[in-house]
C-alpha cells in the first residue's frame, strides 16, 4: 500500500505565522506538525510515501524530512502549484499509485492518537473501494457529516444544519486506485476546487463507501486554539 500525505494548503486561518513558514512545518509539541503524519505512516507498515506541498517552505520540508530515513521510510515530494482543493492534490499521486495498489491519505494538519496498522492491513486485503475515519463530535454542523445506513455510508452532508449523525468525517482515508478515475470525472465546486466530499459521495452512491470510527484523541490543526490543544495533548502524553 502507498502513502500520500498532503500537506499543500495555505493555512489561512493560522496567519500570521503562516505568512513566515507552512502551517504542517510549525511547531506541535517539540516536532513540527508533518512529523507527526510520518509517524503514523510508519507505524501502519507504509513505507513508501508521497508528500504533496505547495512551493511556500519546499526547501524547509526537504531539510527537515530529506528521504524519510529517520522514520525508515522513503519519501517522494510533489509540488501542487496553485490551490485546487483536496480532491486535485490526491489527483497528484496518481503516477505515484500503481495499478491495483491502494492507498492511505491523511491530511498534514490531522493529528490523532488511534493506530492505524490493524485498519490498514485489513483494508488491503479486502475488496472495498474506500473508507474513512469518523469521529464522534460535540457539534458536527461543523464538518462533512456521514448518513449512516446498513454499515456503510450513504452520502456525505457538508456543514448540515441538521446533523444526520453525530460524527465528524475525518481528514483520513483509504482508496482502491479507482479513486483516481473519480477524481478526473469531477467538476470545480462553488468554490472553485475539486472536493474530497464529492469524491467520497460517489464511492457512497456506489455502495463502496465503509467507515471506522476512531476511539482516541483526534484534532484538526487549522486554528490557534486547536494547534494549542494539539500541542498540550501531544506534551502531555509523552509524544512530544
Amino acid at each position: 500500500m502507498k502513502g500520500i500525505i498532503l500537506a499543500g494548503g495555505t493555512g489561512s486561518r493560522l496567519r500570521p505565522m503562516t505568512s513566515i513558514v507552512n502551517k504542517h512545518l510549525l511547531p506541535v509539541g517539540n516536532y513540527p506538525m508533518i512529523h507527526y503524519a510520518l509517524d503514523k505512516m510508519a507505524d501502519a507498515g507504509i513505507d513508501d510515501i508521497l508528500l504533496v506541498i505547495g512551493k511556500h517552505s519546499a526547501g524547509l520540508y526537504v531539510d527537515y524530512i530529506g528521504s524519510g530515513a529517520s522514520w525508515s521510510v522513503h519519501v517522494t515530494y510533489k509540488i501542487q502549484e496553485e490551490a485546487g482543493g483536496i480532491a486535485q492534490a490526491l489527483g497528484l499521486a496518481e503516477s505515484f499509485v500503481g495499478p491495483g495498489e491502494k492507498l492511505l491519505v491523511l491530511l498534514g494538519d490531522n493529528l490523532f492518537e488511534d493506530s492505524l496498522k490493524t485498519v490498514v492491513n485489513e483494508f488491503e486485503t479486502s475488496d472495498k473501494g474506500a473508507e474513512v475515519f469518523l469521529k464522534k463530535v460535540a457539534d458536527p454542523r461543523r464538518y462533512g457529516v456521514p448518513v449512516l445506513e446498513n454499515g456503510l455510508i450513504s452520502s456525505i452532508q457538508e456543514k448540515p444544519e441538521q446533523p444526520p449523525s453525530e460524527y465528524a468525517v475525518t481528514g483520513m482515508y483509504l482508496y482502491d486506485s479507482d479513486v483516481f478515475e473519480i477524481i478526473r470525472s469531477l467538476k470545480p465546486s462553488a468554490r472553485g476546487e475539486l472536493e474530497i466530499t464529492d469524491v467520497n459521495n460517489v464511492y457512497a452512491g456506489q455502495g463502496r463507501l465503509g467507515y471506522r470510527l476512531l476511539t482516541g484523541w483526534w484534532t484538526d490543526a487549522g486554528t490557534q486554539l486547536s494547534l494549542l490543544d494539539a500541542g498540550l495533548w501531544l506534551s502531555g502524553n509523552g509524544n512530544a
